[in-house]
């Protein structure tokens, strides 16, 4: 299976750089794998596509504001940090920018001192492993300083950092946002449930990994990221309770699909669970528990793209986005969805 497969040319207009006014308002293709069928509809039309008994699962992590400016007090040279993991409780590992300014026991001041860290280590790849010290608490502090780590193809920055966020996040802990969720707002997920659709909440913290490119041609040599996820007994039963009932589990997003691939046994029934999960999705995979997914339009050669192939096939995935760019869908993180049923 080769890199070149999962590429395509996408005009660079059609990369979405802000979100639209009404989250709900973007536009839902539909792609039915039965009928080999491509519908264009409203994202408030997935009320339509959905059924009593179905089980709805959302990834609920929040995105941490996880960018940071600074200085060396000595130098005033600038700083930026990229707070990746929390490695104990007052130490990060951090990518800086520029790596240079970040020797072991430099010291850093963010907000004119409210953070103060010491790079303790160069970790394997160049990030540092730091120690931070501040008053009060740190999410508090990280929220009056931190600024969003939008991805690197999105040049403005945010007027309001909750456009970034899911209507549903919960569990702080994310350094980039499970994009298929940001379509949903209350109103449509009341009448979702008032469809007799369980809507199930797992935790899976998105790392920067999402977004590193696949560097090699034979995609099977290609080492996948790691990230952290958490599903609670109770929402482990409603899936399963929908699943043996008949229910279609759709997921949203593919941080919800690998989670619950990663945990699901062989006969698709998952448990409550916690752990790290590197799993790589991609052609020839045979899901375990996910029937349907909400996603958006991904990157080119990207680990995203070789995972909706897995779904929907590769050759209809290419016809999809061909079909997509005709008709100017908006694309990446704050671009239009797709329902994969």
């Amino acid at each position: 299976m080769k890199l070149s497969d999962f590429t395509f040319k996408l005009p660079q207009e059609l990369i979405a750089q802000e979100p639209l006014e009404d989250r709900s308002g973007s536009k839902l293709m539909v792609l039915d794998r039965k009928h080999h069928s491509i519908e264009h509809k409203k994202f408030t039309d997935l009320l339509d596509e959905l059924h009593s008994g179905d089980c709805l699962v959302l990834n609920n992590t929040r995105v941490m504001p996880a960018r940071l400016i600074g200085e060396k007090p000595d130098t005033h040279g600038k700083v930026e940090f990229l707070l990746l993991s929390r490695q104990k409780q007052n130490q990060w590992e951090v990518m800086v920018k520029p790596g240079k300014k970040a020797k072991v026991g430099d010291l850093i001041e963010f907000g004119n001192g409210m953070i103060k860290a010491e790079v303790l280590e160069i970790m394997d790849g160049g990030n540092r492993l730091v120690s931070m010290t501040y008053e009060g608490i740190f999410e508090e502090v990280l929220d009056q300083l931190g600024q969003m780590p939008l991805p690197p193809y999105i040049t403005k920055q945010l007027e309001d950092k909750e456009r970034y966020q899911t209507v549903y996040s919960k569990h702080s802990g994310s350094a980039a946002a499970p994009t298929a969720g940001l379509h949903f707002t209350y109103d449509l997920m009341k009448k979702i449930e008032e469809k007799g659709v369980a809507i199930a909440y797992i935790t899976l913290h998105v790392g920067l990994g999402t977004f590193r490119p696949v560097k090699v041609e034979n995609v099977l040599e290609h080492d996948m990221h790691s990230e952290y996820y958490f599903i609670e007994e109770e929402e482990a039963e409603k899936i399963n309770s929908a699943k043996k009932k008949g229910g279609r589990i759709i997921a949203v997003g593919t941080t919800s699909s690998r989670t619950l691939e990663s945990v699901a046994n062989e006969d698709g029934i998952i448990r409550k669970s916690s752990g790290w999960t590197d799993i790589f999705i991609y052609p020839g995979y045979s899901f375990k528990i996910v029937d349907a997914l909400i996603t958006n339009f991904h990157l080119p050669e990207s680990t995203l793209i070789m995972l909706v192939s897995a779904l929907a096939g590769r050759d209809f995935i290419l016809e999809a986005y061909e079909a997509a760019i005709k008709s100017s869908y908006r694309f990446f993180s704050f671009g239009d969805a797709m329902l994969i049923k």
